[in-house]
């Protein structure tokens, strides 16, 4: 009887799912979740198993071609999470299921692309027909020839890279249709596979290896000596050891271990390897500290969320609110712990990749060797081998980036999102466009986990739906200082050290004693300067007297600081002070910012575009005018080094953007050398706001907590609160205390007179208000269609035309709720040489209006971030 199959196939933009047939050789190898490839069209694609069918909806169906893993990719839970993602976000499910694939093993259909024998008549060197030909070439089609001369056979996806931003594909087929290039449907090969290494294992027993000796060779003889020394290492050896290892202990070579392996001394095997990321990171077991009350009673209706969890009975995320510093970590610790107990596996999102070594080491602590780690600065084999290991059951726990919630647990009982407020769990491009708190929320809803967030300072549609009862609220509302016996080993690092005269004792610390044996501590006062009256004082410097001075104090107590600007660069526009001309960046239309790097001691000055990376030398003259008066405004991360250098020689300084942490590891690299006080002043951007914890920090300043705040975003000022709240809190978590100096030309704004009190509950009732008078969620939902291309009338065209087709379906659903904005040009209006324009659909629900309808030419954002 012939088995038939439901497929997603990984196509792009293609939906719905497909039936096939199994071949007599693949009967009882293939079940739900495998990654098989199959016809499609004229095209070999990836497809993923869904389920088996009774029989197929089409007359004929074609045959099942091969099995890429003889083990499920997907689970059947994840196969109900992508189905979820693709209902929720509009996007194709083979789209959703790619998800949940590390990189390299997932691969979509390509085209190659090569020239025929008369395409091979083009001449790259004189640009013009080896032969007598009439054909007119455009400059498009010419580029792509002389590509394909100078380079040979293309896949689709080499000549985007190598033609970026060009529309290449009208132009193919344009030359296809003249006989000069032809194209053929490849599906390249999954990229990663097991990692094997060649081990050496004895055969004999010592004794006879020892009667032996003779035939290794003439006596005294160099290559003898080296085979007795890979003989006697092998001896003392328990296990086998990997070939390398034998090498490197004993002197030998590849011909003296083809001499053994002949002789029958050792057999030579491959053995497969686990790419672990986490091998060699250092950390030192903890145990558990005793909670405070505020702690324990937070903790007891978790503790028994987990339980009624585990009976089957459905639990709503908990939303933990809790202030910098307060704590919300170890209840994460205590959820780990109690689940992992019943059995199951744990998932740890994260928001950064810089947060994740701090985290990571934070885990290995508590549960040593049951972590595992993901992020996309891992190589594919380390995330492969991660994967293949969650899948096999030999992790408890994954730490990770939004891509960590798609690891292939079997029984998941616990997701945590840390700092669930963030907007890097909200992925935009590739789609599909979805949040990792909404999708943690809905995935452990599914399989009967426990979802857990925790920020402090979540945000305004978390906060409400808390407060509607929809999930738990729990508090943590006092800073903790750390526990009793961990204060006293502080101070006496304290006072054993030069990092401080003025802390001598508890006595001098804003401290309070807790009960439980811990100690809490005061968040850190916040000084708000007036940028405008520095100015009408005669003060030009970026750093105002208050935070001058609080610096120069901390760097002679031998302490830390925190410099925290949300820019990169020197300077963020360049203008002429003669026409008032700003360059700007040819293919976004935004202002270029000025940077200086320094090669051999040579200053180099570029403008950069921040958007799409172009970059061009600093002018001599206006290109407008042609003056000479080009100057930087603004302020930048390269700016703030400059200065602090300027002002404090003798200072360390590191700096921590996304500049300066473009290399593998390199996030790690700047926490520890900060952390082990080898820098004084860190200065970055907003990977400094993502929970840190450094003891040594006494003074954060932010040199403009203005930037982003008058964006026309509805949830601008939302960010703004969080990230001065977030980077506050870095300050003042030791028994040194410390002190926050916010620089700001608006020290009226509520935003800014929230994050100066520390008060999220002032925030969040000003900004609830606006939203309800403004229409903006949580009182209503917004779904975003963004239009992109090169033509700007014909982008602007396409948006006209899905309009007037939505208004279409809302005049003919009555669908008198959902309001139509738009279509508009995007704040940012070009972006790497691409126009963008947007529509967006406000309303209760307005995904159901596009749900099952066709919407072309666009990208579909639901519950969008941002609206720029």
């Amino acid at each position: 009887m012939t088995t038939f199959v439901e497929i997603a196939v990984n196509v792009p933009q293609v939906s719905g799912v497909f039936h096939y047939h199994l071949p007599e050789h693949l009967e009882g190898q293939i079940g739900h979740g495998c990654l098989v490839t199959v016809p499609f069209g004229r095209q070999t694609v990836q497809g993923v198993v869904l389920k088996s069918v009774l029989d197929s909806a089409v007359p004929e169906t074609k045959a099942v071609i091969s099995l890429l893993d003889p083990e499920p990719v997907v689970t059947p839970a994840q196969v109900e999470l992508a189905q979820y993602i693709s209902e929720h976000t509009l996007t194709p499910l083979a789209s959703c299921l790619s998800l949940m694939l590390p990189p390299g093993l997932g691969q979509m259909a390509d085209s190659l692309y090569q020239l025929t024998v008369a395409g091979k008549q083009w001449s790259v060197d004189s640009g013009q027909w080896t032969e007598k030909r009439d054909d007119e070439l455009t400059d498009a089609q010419r580029r792509l020839l002389e590509l394909l001369q100078e380079r040979g056979p293309l896949r689709g996806r080499q000549i985007d890279h190598a033609l970026p931003r060009k529309r290449w594909r009208d132009t193919a087929q344009a030359l296809q249709r003249r006989g000069l290039v032809t194209s053929q449907a490849v599906l390249q090969a999954p990229t990663v596979k097991s990692k094997t290494i060649r081990i050496a294992r004895l055969i004999c027993s010592p004794e006879e290896a020892e009667a032996r000796l003779d035939e290794l060779g003439r006596k005294g003889s160099q290559a003898r000596e080296r085979r007795e020394a890979m003989l006697r290492y092998l001896l003392k050896e328990a296990d086998p050891v990997s070939v390398a290892r034998l090498y490197e202990g004993s002197g030998g070579n590849t011909t003296d271990i083809k001499t053994l392996e002949q002789k029958g001394f050792i057999a030579i095997e491959e053995r497969e390897i686990w790419r672990d990321p986490l091998e060699s990171v250092d950390f030192i077991p903890a145990s558990p500290p005793e909670l405070t009350q505020d702690q324990s009673d937070a903790w007891e209706q978790i503790r028994q969320g987990i339980q009624r969890s585990a009976a089957g009975e459905s639990v709503p995320p908990y939303l933990l609110y809790g202030v910098t510093g307060s704590g919300k970590t170890e209840i994460y610790f205590r959820a780990v712990d109690s689940v992992l107990e019943l059995g199951k596996q744990v998932i740890i999102l994260v928001p950064e990749i810089a947060l994740t070594p701090q985290t990571v080491r934070r885990f290995l602590a508590r549960f040593p060797g049951r972590v595992g780690l993901i992020h996309s600065r891992l190589s594919q084999g380390e995330r492969y081998d991660t994967w293949r290991r969650a899948r096999a059951g030999e992790l408890s726990v994954v730490v990770g980036p939004r891509s960590a919630l798609f690891t292939p647990f079997s029984n998941l009982g616990l997701i945590v999102v840390d700092e669930c407020h963030d907007d890097s769990y909200y992925q935009v491009d590739p789609a599909p466009s979805y949040h990792a708190r909404e999708v943690a929320a809905a995935y452990a809803g599914q399989v009967g986990a426990v979802c857990l967030m925790g920020s402090a300072t979540p945000d305004v549609v978390s906060t409400h739906r808390a407060a509607l009862g929809q999930w738990t609220a729990l508090s943590l509302p006092d800073r903790i200082l750390a526990h009793k016996d961990a204060v006293r080993w502080q101070m006496e690092k304290i006072q054993t050290s030069e990092v401080s005269q003025d802390f001598r004792s508890l006595d001098k610390m804003r401290c309070q004693p807790l009960e439980k044996d811990a100690q809490t501590i005061e968040l850190p006062p916040v000084h708000v300067v007036d940028m405008r009256v520095e100015l009408k004082a005669g003060n030009r410097s970026i750093f105002s007297q208050a935070l001058f001075e609080a610096l120069s104090h901390v760097l002679e107590r031998g302490q830390q600081a925190i410099l925290f600007i949300n820019r990169r660069g020197m300077a963020t526009y360049v203008f002429c002070r003669e026409c008032g001309y700003s360059l700007k960046c040819p293919r976004c239309g935004i202002p270029l910012t000025f940077h200086v790097s320094r090669f051999d001691s040579q200053p180099d000055h570029a403008l950069i575009c921040h958007r799409c990376n172009y970059r061009r030398n600093m002018p001599a003259k206006c290109p407008e005018c042609g003056g000479t008066k080009i100057r930087q405004y603004g302020t930048g991360t390269e700016k703030v080094e400059a200065e602090v250098r300027k002002l404090f020689p003798q200072a360390r300084i590191l700096r921590w953007d996304w500049g300066a942490t473009r290399t593998k590891g390199a996030h790690d690299a700047i926490l520890q050398q900060f952390v082990s006080h080898k820098a004084d002043v860190l200065i970055g951007t907003q990977m400094l706001a993502k929970g840190l914890d450094l003891p040594l920090v006494t003074l954060v300043g932010v040199v403009l907590a203005d930037v982003g705040l008058n964006f026309p975003d509805y949830r601008s000022g939302e960010r703004v609160f969080q990230v001065l709240t977030q980077v506050a809190g870095r300050a003042g978590r030791s028994p040194l205390g410390g002190q926050v100096i916010l620089q700001t030309f608006e020290p009226d704004h509520y935003v800014i007179q929230a994050a100066a009190r520390h008060s999220y509950g002032d925030f969040y009732r000003q900004e609830l208000g606006y939203r309800r008078k403004m229409g903006y969620p949580p009182f209503a939902r917004l779904v975003r269609l963004e239009f992109r291309g090169q033509d700007n009338p014909q982008v602007e065209e396409s948006a006209q035309k899905v309009a007037r087709q939505i208004q279409a379906w809302m005049d003919a659903d009555a669908h008198h709720s959902t309001e139509i904005i738009g279509p508009l040009p995007c704040f940012f209006a070009r972006l790497s040489g691409v126009y963008r324009w947007q529509i967006v659909l406000r309303g209760p629900n307005p995904v159901l209006l596009l749900k099952g309808r066709p919407v072309k030419d666009c990208r579909i954002e639901v519950d969008p971030t941002s609206l720029l």
